[in-house]
């Protein structure tokens, strides 16, 4: 089987890396940060495919990295219930499932600081330049670097980021910090509440040491909001540091301007809990959405997958299971092909292209059917997470 080297080590890098030892791949993961990653992404829905390393190799149970919800609800801006149906999802939060993956894979194995600043194939290996000078070589080169990536900037220069239109708001609250009577509503619902070309969801997540106990959880909120590219764009995504930044505004950097803005749209939009929770959340920090398809994946011995092949918006919750199931169907292909490489990736590229194109095209209808056709409506059975097709 293949040397591997995996060029970056949030969650979808380190379930590739996972599943590729597993099947007999000499793996080193590639990590630009000098520390462990941590608290990226607040909240995800935990899909089956984002769990199943840790259910299936890592002696773990869903219930424990997970909360779970029994109810999607939907409010009227006065409270009311406008619409609700029984239906059971699991959330984590990005730093427990980070966290659980870290901690089956080899440390020594798991290189931090080690940036990737250029590659090169030749013949049957692909030798990476880190940032400090030294190199290294592999047969099989896996880019999970997401959104900004080396690699499909390397090898898909065409595939940029394409802004949808709209931003997310997004931020954590302590759910203790809630008042009873919110609490007791949001704690067992996804709830929603549907605006004019926008829409905010709410759901509970484990607290960040990982507790899930009713009252020590965390409550998350995203909220999807228009903004004009350009000017209006440019202004939200300048910190208080006066740097631009072209993907996310993270906790503590968004200007008390932008912040002010966005509390009082909440009160005088939302219905009270939902205004509550947003009114609590201390640190809210802003994620630019947008879309990114790449036409090709595999490259000679060099490999895109997660976020930077296809970068999905949220409103399938697919995000993070797409990112684990190309790393899945990676090793499968692998193990089929008996360690060739150039076969493998002929095989992978084909199912995973489809896969990122058909979830690609549902988030963009999901989306698009919010913020701007007014045709988002609550119980529409689209509106379902899942990463092959709603519900599944």
């Amino acid at each position: 089987m293949p040397r591997v080297i995996v060029v970056g080590g949030s969650i979808g890098g380190l379930t590739a890396a996972l599943v590729l030892r597993d099947a007999g791949c000499d793996v080193r993961v590639f990590e630009r940060s000098s520390t462990a990653l941590t608290a990226r992404g607040a909240g995800i829905a935990a899909l089956d495919t984002t769990l199943d390393y840790l259910v299936r190799h890592g002696g773990l149970r869903a219930g424990d990295v997970c909360s779970s919800t029994e109810w999607i609800r939907f409010l009227n801006r006065d409270g009311s219930v406008r619409h609700e149906q029984r239906h059971r999802y699991l959330f984590s939060s990005w730093n427990t499932i980070y966290r659980s993956l870290l901690g089956l894979f080899d440390a020594d194995r798991y290189l931090l600081g080690a940036e990737v600043t250029d590659f090169r194939q030749d013949g049957e290996t692909v030798a990476v330049t880190l940032a400090s000078g030294s190199q290294a070589e592999a047969d099989l080169l896996v880019c999970a670097d997401g959104v900004g990536s080396l690699g499909r900037a390397r090898l898909a220069p065409s595939a940029g980021r394409s802004y949808s239109g709209y931003v997310a708001w997004r931020g954590t609250v302590p759910e203790r910090d809630l008042s009873p009577g919110t609490r007791a509503l949001l704690g067992s619902a996804i709830t929603y509440q549907v605006l004019p070309d926008s829409h905010i969801l709410v759901y509970p997540i484990p607290a960040l040491d990982g507790s899930l106990s009713e009252g020590n959880r965390l409550v998350n909120t995203v909220w999807y909001v228009n903004v004009a590219e350009g000017a209006p764009l440019d202004a939200l995504m300048t910190g208080r540091d006066g740097i631009r930044r072209p993907v996310s505004l993270p906790p503590g950097a968004a200007t008390g301007q932008a912040i002010a803005g966005m509390r009082q749209a909440a009160a005088d939009l939302l219905a009270s809990p939902i205004a509550e929770v947003i009114a609590c959340t201390a640190e809210p920090f802003v994620q630019v959405i947008y879309d990114i398809e790449v036409p090709t994946m595999a490259f000679g011995r060099t490999c895109l997958i997660g976020d930077a092949a296809f970068a999905v918006r949220p409103h399938a919750a697919a995000g993070t299971a797409k990112a684990a199931a190309d790393g899945w169907a990676l090793a499968q292909e692998l193990a089929v092909a008996d360690g060739d490489v150039p076969a493998a990736l002929a095989a992978w590229e084909r199912r995973q292209l489809a896969l990122g194109r058909s979830l690609l095209a549902r988030c963009r209808d999901i989306g698009d059917s919010s913020q701007f056709s007014g045709s988002f409506r609550p119980g529409d059975p689209q509106l379902i997470f899942g990463l092959y097709r709603p519900g599944n």
